[in-house]
């Protein structure tokens, strides 16, 4: 099941995303559940959220990757919305 999980990130908190990047690429790379993923960016180009395709079994554990990944542990995100999605082209 494809789930794109879409993350907004609290104002003023690009320090908290560069801190926590590493180990949230190291999450992504050690779960090998994550299909696609890049940050959201705002009108200067700068990062403000997240996307990212999960191939999960469904969506319990979409939501246990959200509330595991280190951007979130360490309260990045204003908001965190799970979306089942369906690839159509690509």
């Amino acid at each position: 099941m494809l789930i794109a999980l879409i993350a907004r990130d609290k104002s003023g908190n690009l320090q908290t995303r560069l801190d926590n990047r590493t180990a949230h690429l190291a999450y992504i790379e050690e779960t090998g559940v994550v299909a696609q993923a890049g940050p959201l960016l705002g009108d200067t180009d700068d990062m403000i959220g997240s996307l990212i395709i999960l191939d999960v079994e469904d969506m319990t554990a979409a939501q246990n990757w959200a509330d595991n990944d280190p951007y979130a542990k360490a309260g990045l995100f204003e908001s965190v919305e799970l979306i089942v999605w369906k690839k159509v082209i690509g």
